[in-house]
């Protein structure tokens, strides 16, 4: 027996009004749906833009540029981090000024090196930080391959620059106030008195009276010009003179010494603490007496102050120091000028003063030894080599004077980079 067949019912046929209130239905919840996707993606978009704004595209921006290599604000910050590490906020604002000149040095001498042939591949590099707690970014991998770099130029250029030998003198010298004086120590040495016994208690330059008692050993002419005697007068002599000879005082009156006398007429002292007050600063005990009678004589003050002392204050304004509170020069002016019972009116003797410093001053140099071609000690060599290193990076800064650019790293940048570094933002 056949299956009945199911009847299906007649579709629902709407109401016009039941097909508009249908539509409407739709058309809000499209409406809402969109709002609610327009919503997402305007906050999502701000999200992004702000990233982008305040994030990424500072990060990105060149700040700094040596030739045709730039450096990004985002390179800058993680340099800032590696000089910095573990520094209170005012150090890292104290190092920021500086790290721009630091990133381009570093540059400009893996650009100079890479001329030279020298080179430092990244294996090496990261088989230096390897092991360490460094992150591992651009600035460190650099920060790395330059300490290696300056070691290799060392290694394999610039010992090369330097001799093993050179000509040098051994000398003993010492620095005294005046020609006088400089004779009487000359006639003591020559009557056998001890050269460095002499140096410790007289000398006046900086080595012999703090650190060899005038006994300077072997070395050659740059390093006595540069390191130790600091003056041409000296040197010429002791790279002139034979050996066994003892000079005559040697006059330099461009070398500085930690000494020198007042001469200090108190001229009213009705002010409580202060006082008015005419002085001059002078070379040597011999000057200041020479001095002191001119100024007795009648000789007139300015002329003479602007001549001959070595007291700024005192030479500029002629000797008229004007109204001068205690504490405001030093203890030995001070003794004399705020003692209670100072002659008013009346130039004081000499007095000295080993808290300002003074021009001018007698040499007298012994020639010990001497060698055309000795040996260079480890310390002098290695003076020389860095003397030899520094030139060089002096040079690539001349030559490279046009191709640097670091005008975009504005302060509002630094202070930027200063912000993140001290926050720790990432």
């Amino acid at each position: 027996m056949a299956k009945k067949k199911k009847l299906r019912k007649p579709p629902r046929e709407y109401t016009r009004r039941q097909l508009s209130q249908f539509q409407r239905q739709k058309r809000r919840q499209r409406i809402v749906f969109i709002s609610g996707v327009s919503i997402i993606a305007a906050i999502v978009l701000i999200v992004v833009l702000g990233w982008f704004l305040y994030e990424f595209r500072p990060l990105h921006q060149t700040v700094i540029r040596v030739n045709d290599t730039s450096f990004s604000a985002g390179y800058y910050v993680d340099a800032l981090k590696i000089v910095s590490v573990d520094q209170p906020p005012a150090y890292i604002s104290s190092v920021a000024a500086n790290l721009a000149r630091e990133i381009e040095q570093n540059e400009l001498m893996r650009q100079g090196a890479w001329k030279l042939g020298i080179t430092v591949d990244d294996d090496e590099v990261k088989a230096a930080i390897e092991g360490s707690a460094i992150p591992v970014n651009d600035a460190s991998l650099d920060f790395t391959r330059i300490q290696l770099l300056r070691q290799k130029l060392y290694d394999e250029y610039f010992k090369f620059q330097v001799p093993e030998s050179m000509e040098q003198v051994y000398i003993m010298a010492i620095l005294l106030e005046s020609e006088s004086q400089a004779l009487e120590i000359r006639d003591r040495l020559e009557n056998s008195e001890n050269f460095t016994s002499l140096a410790e208690e007289f000398a006046l330059d900086y080595y012999a009276k703090n650190v060899n008692q005038g006994d300077y050993g072997w070395h050659p002419e740059v390093i006595f010009s540069e390191r130790y005697l600091g003056s041409p007068v000296a040197v010429e002599y002791a790279f002139s003179a034979e050996p066994g000879t003892l000079s005559q005082p040697l006059y330099d009156e461009e070398k500085s010494k930690q000494l020198g006398y007042w001469l200090i007429n108190v001229v009213d002292t009705e002010y409580e603490e202060e006082a008015l007050i005419q002085a001059l600063y002078l070379s040597s005990e011999e000057e200041a007496d020479a001095i002191k009678v001119r100024l007795e004589a009648g000789d007139n003050l300015t002329a003479l102050a602007t001549e001959y002392s070595d007291y700024s204050p005192s030479r500029d304004q002629g000797g008229e120091l004007g109204m001068v509170a205690a504490g405001d020069i030093t203890d030995a002016f001070d003794a004399y000028a705020f003692d209670p019972e100072v002659e008013i009116g009346v130039w004081s003797e000499p007095i000295r003063d080993d808290e300002l410093w003074t021009q001018g001053g007698y040499w007298l140099i012994k020639i010990v030894d001497k060698d055309d071609d000795r040996e260079l000690d480890e310390e002098d060599r290695n003076y020389l080599l860095n003397n030899a290193y520094n030139d060089w990076v002096s040079s690539l800064w001349l030559e490279a004077a046009t191709g640097i650019d670091d005008t975009s790293l504005t302060p509002e940048v630094m202070q930027w980079a200063i912000d993140r570094v001290s926050k720790g933002v990432e």
